[in-house]
C-alpha cells in the first residue's frame, strides 16, 4: 500500500490569471477549480490582481466580467485588511464551481518597491537591479497577495494544526511564495512554472533551443538576453519553495537545464469538459460554426463555398514561430499544389493581431444576406490591422502570392481577433468557433503544454500538434506510439532544423484526411473524443495531491524543530 497522502485544508492559489483573461493560465485555474471546490467548499481560495479600480476621471469603478463581489464573504478580515492599509475585494469568481476570489490593489506598494527588493535580495538573493517592463508591477502584486496571505491566516485561521498551502504560478508570483515561506514558515508553498522565462526568450530570439539545451547556461543565457531579473526570481523560487513543479516533461527538462533545478511533481493540465455541449445541442452549434465561417468566407472571397468544404484553423497566441504560425502558412501554400488534395480546403489562423477595427465593406456584405462574385480588396483578412505592412502573417502570404485567387483549392484567411462573441465579424466565442472545423492544426516549436490541441479534441475534432508541446508528448504516451490521425490525434516529431519536413507532414495529413470516408473521419472523431476524457481534471487532479502532500510534509518537518 502507498503511503497516505496529507490533504491541505486550506489551498492559497495566486495568479496574474485569476479572474483576468489573459492568457492559457486562466484556463489551466478556472477549469481546475470545480474539481477543487467539489472537494474542498470555499477552502480553495484565489489571489489575482485588483484591476477594477475607480478611474481618475470618473469615480466610477469598472466591472470585471469575470468576479461577483461578496462584501458579506469574510467582511470582519476585510475591514481589519484595509485597516492595516491592504485594499482588497472579495467575492466569487464567475467559472464552473464559482470558487471564493480575493482581488488585491497592489498599487500602493510601488512606493516600497526599494525596500521590498532589498529586502529580497538579502533574504533570497534576487536580482532585481536588472528589472524593466512588467517586472515591477508583477511583483508588487506578488507581495501584496503574500500579504492577502499572511493576514488571512492569522486573522482567520490562526491555528497551528491547519494544514495550509500556497500555490503560486509562473514567476509573476514568485515573489509572494518567497515572502511566505519567509514569514510562515507553517505553511507549505508550490510554485509552478508554466514556461521558464528564458526558454521561451531563448526560443523567441529564433536560437536553437532543443539541440543545444544541454549546452545552455541559464544564469548566462539570461544576461545574454537582458533577462536577468525574471530569471533570477524564477530560479532562487524553485530553489527555496517546498514543492517545484512544471506542466510537463518538457518543461520538467527545461527547467533542470535552465533553472539548474529538478522539478518534484509534474503537474499536467486537465480539462474540464462540462460546458461542452450534448447531443442535439451540439450537432445545432456545430452546424451554426460552419454556417458562419463559410458565410464569412463566402463574403471576404465572393465564393459560394459548401458545406463539404474542409474546414481547418490554427489558433492560439500570436507567436509566430513558437505557436508554428510560419509552418501552418507554408503547408497551406505547399497544399495548394498537391494533387492528393480532394476537398477545397478553407484554412482560419484565429490568432489576436494588432486589430483596428472589423472591416465595414465586409460587415455590409455580411448584413445584406447576399451572394457576391467577386472578392473585396485584400481577401486575406477580416478587421483592419494597425501594421498591415509589417503583419508576419500577411506579409509570408504575399510573399507566396497566397491571394486567395479563384482557382485556388486552399483559401487561407487571417482572423487576427479575440472571439469573445463581440469582434463584429464572427460575433461567436472561440468554443463556439472551435468545433465547426472539421481538423485543427498546432505545429508548436515551444509549447510546454499546449491547451488549443486538448480544447479542440474535447469538441471532437481531430487535430495535428508536434513533440515539441506538452500535449502531444502526453498523447504519444497515451498511445504507447506516435499519433496517427485515425486515433484524432497526429504527432509530428519536430526539432529545431526540421521545418521543411513537417510542413511536409502537415500538407500530407491535410490530403490524406480529405480523402476520408464519413465513416473514417467519424471513427477519427470518436477517438479524439474518448483521447479527451483521459485528460480530464477528474484524471490529473491527484498530481495535485502529491504536489500539496511534499509541501505540507516539509511545513510539518519545520514545525517539529
Amino acid at each position: 500500500m502507498g503511503k497516505e497522502l496529507l490533504k491541505p485544508d486550506y489551498i492559497f492559489e495566486s495568479s496574474w490569471e485569476v479572474c483576468n483573461k489573459v492568457g492559457g493560465i486562466y484556463t489551466v485555474l478556472s477549469t481546475r477549480a470545480k474539481t477543487l471546490q467539489d472537494s474542498m467548499k470555499d477552502r480553495v481560495i484565489f489571489i489575482g490582481p485588483d484591476f477594477w479600480k475607480e478611474s481618475d476621471d470618473t469615480s466610477e469603478k469598472k466591472e470585471c466580467p469575470y468576479f461577483k463581489e461578496c462584501k458579506a464573504l469574510f467582511a470582519d478580515w476585510q475591514w481589519d485588511a484595509k485597516e492595516n492599509g491592504l485594499f482588497v475585494r472579495v467575492g466569487r469568481w464567475t467559472i464552473p464551481g464559482e470558487p471564493i476570489a480575493i482581488l488585491v490593489d497592489f498599487h500602493p506598494f510601488f512606493e516600497k518597491k526599494n525596500e521590498i527588493y532589498t529586502w529580497l535580495w538579502e533574504n533570497f538573493q534576487v536580482d532585481s537591479l536588472h528589472a524593466y517592463g512588467d517586472y515591477d508591477e508583477a511583483s508588487m502584486f506578488s507581495y501584496a497577495a503574500g500579504l492577502v496571505v499572511e493576514s488571512f491566516y492569522k486573522f482567520i485561521i490562526h491555528d497551528a494544526g491547519t494544514r495550509v498551502v500556497y500555490h503560486a504560478n509562473e514567476w509573476m508570483c514568485g515573489l509572494g511564495a518567497l515572502y511566505i515561506n519567509k514569514v510562515l514558515p507553517q505553511i507549505g508553498t508550490i510554485f509552478t512554472t508554466h514556461a521558464t522565462s528564458i526558454g521561451r526568450s531563448i526560443a523567441g530570439n529564433q536560437k536553437p533551443l532543443y539541440d543545444y539545451l544541454f549546452a545552455y547556461h541559464g544564469d548566462q543565457m539570461a544576461e545574454e538576453l537582458n533577462m536577468q531579473s525574471k530569471h533570477s526570481i524564477e530560479k532562487q523560487t524553485a530553489w527555496y519553495v517546498d514543492c517545484f513543479t512544471t506542466v510537463s516533461d518538457i518543461t520538467a527538462n527545461e527547467c533542470k537545464e535552465l533553472l539548474d533545478k529538478p522539478v518534484d511533481v509534474v503537474l499536467p493540465n486537465g480539462f474540464d469538459n462540462s460546458f461542452v455541449p450534448k447531443a442535439a445541442t451540439f450537432t445545432k452549434k456545430r452546424k451554426a460554426a460552419r454556417q458562419r465561417l463559410l458565410q464569412v468566407a463566402n463574403a471576404l472571397l465572393g465564393e459560394n463555398l459548401d458545406d463539404d468544404t474542409l474546414i481547418i484553423s490554427t489558433s492560439g497566441r500570436y507567436e509566430f514561430r513558437n505557436k508554428g504560425i510560419d509552418v501552418f502558412v507554408e503547408a497551406m501554400n505547399r497544399l495548394l499544389r498537391d494533387k492528393e488534395l480532394k476537398k477545397k480546403v478553407l484554412a482560419f489562423i484565429e490568432v489576436p493581431g494588432w486589430v483596428g477595427e472589423p472591416r465595414k465593406d465586409l460587415q455590409e456584405r455580411l448584413a445584406s444576406g447576399k451572394s457576391y462574385t467577386e472578392p473585396l480588396e485584400v481577401p486575406q483578412v477580416t478587421h483592419w490591422l494597425h501594421n498591415m505592412s509589417y503583419d508576419n502573417v500577411l506579409s509570408m502570404m504575399k510573399y507566396y502570392d497566397m491571394h486567395n485567387s479563384k482557382e485556388d483549392q486552399v483559401k487561407v484567411i487571417f482572423l487576427p481577433c479575440y472571439l469573445d462573441s463581440k469582434d463584429g465579424i464572427m460575433d461567436m466565442t472561440y468554443y463556439d468557433v472551435v468545433l465547426g472545423n472539421d481538423l485543427c492544426i498546432y505545429p508548436s516549436y515551444y509549447e510546454p503544454w499546449g491547451y488549443t490541441p486538448l480544447e479542440a479534441i474535447a469538441f471532437k475534432v481531430p487535430c495535428i500538434t508536434t513533440d515539441l508541446a506538452g500535449f502531444g508528448l502526453w498523447a504519444n504516451k497515451v498511445f504507447g506510439r506516435y499519433g496517427e490521425i485515425e486515433d484524432g490525434v497526429k504527432v509530428i516529431h519536430r526539432t529545431d532544423y526540421n521545418y521543411s519536413e513537417v510542413a511536409d507532414a502537415i500538407k500530407d495529413t491535410v490530403a490524406k484526411f480529405s480523402g476520408m470516408t464519413k465513416k473514417q473521419v467519424d471513427e477519427c472523431r470518436k477517438h479524439a473524443d474518448a483521447l479527451s476524457k483521459k485528460a480530464l481534471w477528474s484524471e490529473f487532479i491527484q498530481y495535485y495531491y502529491e504536489a500539496y502532500d511534499i509541501a505540507l510534509r516539509k511545513a510539518e518537518n519545520r514545525k517539529a524543530i
